[in-house]
């Protein structure tokens, strides 16, 4: 997906020679496009009290209302609760980035055909205490429109973190 790479590109080259590059490293002007798709989240206190510090303009129209300020149980509940979970934990616990495809990435947004990218960023280098978001929705064309968004969107099984290459999370 457009933008994806670019961002990317830019959080690996942000950590230098680290596993994860620190938000003060991250500076969003530098990939000025890209902006109103970016979001933040901060699980510092932990993911049950993970919030979303930042969040571009496109955000308000994918999850159809403001998140910045709003915790992510407030946004992810519903059908997707679990799944957004399981992308949480896993980028937060292994210190990698995750990317996936979904439809309805939040209640009542089923129209919404959402391509993620989620980065994790580090003060210490060791413990994953910020969430990068990139989030662009996409076109969506079905002849179902009452088919429930869970059968088609949450998949049972966890979604995969993204490797990446030489680089190795730190436990």
């Amino acid at each position: 997906m457009q933008g994806q790479r670019e961002l990317y590109d830019y959080w690996r080259q942000s950590a230098g020679e680290r596993v994860m590059p620190a938000r003060p490293d991250f500076d969003p002007l530098k990939v000025p496009g890209l902006l109103p798709h970016i979001g933040l989240i901060d699980v510092r206190d932990g993911l049950d009290k993970g919030s979303f510090t930042l969040a571009g303009t496109c955000l308000r129209d994918i999850y159809g209302a403001e998140i910045t300020g709003r915790r992510l149980s407030d946004i992810f509940c519903g059908d997707c609760a679990t799944y957004w979970s399981r992308v949480y934990a896993r980028i937060a616990m292994a210190g990698l980035p995750g990317t996936g495809v979904v439809r309805g990435p939040s209640k009542g947004r089923d129209h919404v055909v959402l391509f993620w990218l989620r980065l994790p960023l580090s003060d210490d280098g060791r413990r994953v205490d910020r969430i990068l978001c990139l989030d662009i929705a996409g076109p969506f064309e079905t002849n179902e429109a009452d088919t429930p968004c869970a059968s088609q969107c949450y998949p049972r099984v966890s979604p995969e973190p993204v490797t990446l290459g030489a680089r190795v999370a730190v436990a």
